[in-house]
This record gives structure tokens, sequence and C-alpha cells, in this order.
């Protein structure tokens, strides 16, 4: 690949070299909400802003830590995933919203996704459709122990990750309406947690790079749940999962001090 940035070392998407980030990152979506999280890190300072990412590092005790965001959807979070990497991360836990989907999910639920269906396009140019989008058992073990530390009422399992939101809210006006209305009342009955848009990407660029990735996500609410005239809480406020962003951080690093010592 030809080097756009002249020799400096410097990310030519997020504009950040090595000795910027940690070894450990968490990825939300939203610019915004990267320094909301670094506000529960220690001493988190901005080390980059550039396009839809911004970067900042901190720490936990002595350990540092990043928070970069990504944007929407799967080629996006593919970019800052690989660039991140050649700086030296190799943990990630990628925080965002979901919709439920199983009626056991609700608004303001996290979700905690073991694997992801593939049913975006940028896992396709990592590997053959046959290979499974599976999070870090390690990853997800932690999350869930900060989850229940929080008091936080959680779900694991698998989660569908699509490139068109519209496509998922509007199905039947679309074109392709024959596949994706018959291919969610699949997803529906496999059991599916919820619909969002990075974690297949990022599983399988996860597995190519050889680190580990995890992912949990705030349920906004459940269009599920809404069709059958069920109780269907719509909630915004994405400040709880952000912490629990942090604390499964916190909660790996321990791990892996344990597991290491």
């Amino acid at each position: 690949m030809s080097d756009y940035m002249n020799g400096t070392g410097i990310q030519y998407h997020l504009r950040i070299k090595k000795g910027d980030v940690g070894k450990y990152v968490i990825l939300p979506g939203d610019p915004k909400r990267v320094p909301v999280i670094a506000g529960f890190l220690e001493n988190a300072k901005e080390v980059a802003d550039y396009r839809e990412y911004v970067t900042y590092t901190g720490y936990i005790g002595d350990t540092p830590v990043s928070v970069c965001s990504t944007g929407i959807g799967g080629p996006s979070a593919s970019i800052a995933m690989e660039e991140l990497h050649k700086c030296g991360a190799d943990t990630f836990l990628r925080m965002g919203t979901c919709g439920g989907i199983d009626l056991d999910v609700m608004g303001g639920d996290a979700v905690i996704a073991t694997g992801a269906i593939r049913m975006e396009g940028t896992s396709r140019e990592y590997a053959p459709i046959e290979f499974p989008a599976v999070a870090d058992y390690y990853v997800v073990t932690a999350i869930k122990q900060a989850a229940e530390q929080m008091g936080i009422r959680h779900h694991l399992g698998i989660v569908q990750c699509k490139d068109a939101f519209y496509g998922q809210h509007n199905p039947e006006i679309m074109p392709v309406s024959y596949e994706l209305l018959n291919k969610w009342e699949a997803w529906k009955r496999l059991g599916t947690l919820a619909s969002e848009m990075e974690s297949a990407a990022l599983f399988t660029v996860a597995s190519f790079l050889r680190v580990r990735c995890g992912s949990v996500f705030f349920v906004v609410g459940n269009q599920e749940r809404e069709k059958l005239g069920m109780d269907n809480p719509k909630l915004h406020d994405t400040t709880q999962i952000c912490q629990l962003a942090v604390e499964s951080i916190r909660q790996l690093i321990k791990n892996d001090n344990a597991k290491n010592s």
C-alpha cells in the first residue's frame, strides 16, 4: 500500500501515530461520546480529531486506555480498527446503541454481542460469508461482569448487522422488500437480540488481525414490542453505557493481570 503520509508514521484517517494510543481501545460511533467516555478515565487528553475520528487517551490505573469514534457503519469502523492496530492497540470494545428484536429486550437494557449476523458488506472483503463473526470470550466476560456489578439489566447473544438504517425501519417500501422482510422474520425466529451496524465488520477484522474485540449496546427501543402493542420505552441517554464501557475495560485489565500473574 502507498504511504500517503510520506514516512511520518501518522495514520491517514485517524491522524494518530505509535505512542498516541493504548493497547485497550473503546470504540463509540458518535464523536460527541468520546469526551463523555474519556471523562470516566484518568488524565484523559485529546490526541487527534479528523473526519469522524476523535481520539482521546487516558488511564485506568497505570494502564493507558484510548477512546476513538468510528462514525456509522462497518467501513469507517474497520478503518479505525486497522489504523489503531498499526499504532499498537490489540483489544477493542465497541460501544453504541441498538434496536431490540427479541421481545425480552427493552429500551434501557444492555445487549452484549457474542456474535453478529453478517448482513453488511465490509466483512465480505475480509472473509468468505461462511466465516463467523464472533466476539472475544474474554472481552464478553469482562463486559458481563461489569454489567452485573453496575446492576444493569443485560442480555448476551447474537446481533444483526446491516448497512442501511432505513432498510430496517422501512423494509416494506424498499425494492428488495421481499428479502429484507423474510430475513428479518428469520432473525426473529432464531432469537436474535438486536440490530446494529458495526459488530460484524469489527469481529471479522479482529479475527484477521488476531486481536480481541467485543461489543456492548444500549437499547433505544424495540420495534417488535411496539408492533404488538407491548410496553416499549424509548430512551436516549447513553451516559450509563459509556460508564459501562469503561468499567468493562477496567474489569478486563484486572482479569488480564490476574491471568498473566
